[in-house]
């Protein structure tokens, strides 16, 4: 078994995103095989997200942006109201309705 070094998971963190403890308890279960600690974090990252999918997410905002003739109505759907009323998800529901309406897809 290979040594899990701070390199070791310094290195896997920066190609999979994955956080410091994440990291080297896959290291350790694929015996600091990087490629194979990758596969395994991915595959629990879709273990999460399938546990994730079938949540609701019930709340949300509507946002308008009209630019001339042109109009862009979108819904962007939260699994709170805490999410919903936060200052970042309002500035992210505007600024996709003006992307959208300036993009004219």
């Amino acid at each position: 078994m290979a040594e899990i070094t701070a390199a070791l998971v310094k290195e896997l963190r920066e190609k999979s995103g994955a956080g410091v403890m994440d990291s080297k308890k896959a290291l350790v279960e694929t015996e600091g095989d990087i490629e194979k600690a990758i596969e395994l974090l991915r595959e629990k990252g879709m273990a999460k997200a399938a546990k994730k999918a079938d949540r609701v997410a019930a709340e949300g905002l509507t946002g308008v942006y009209v630019d001339g003739n042109v109009a862009a109505v979108v819904e962007v759907n939260a699994e709170t109201d805490f999410v919903a009323k936060n200052a970042q998800f309002v500035e992210l529901v505007n600024t996709t309705a003006k992307v959208i309406a300036e993009g004219k897809p």
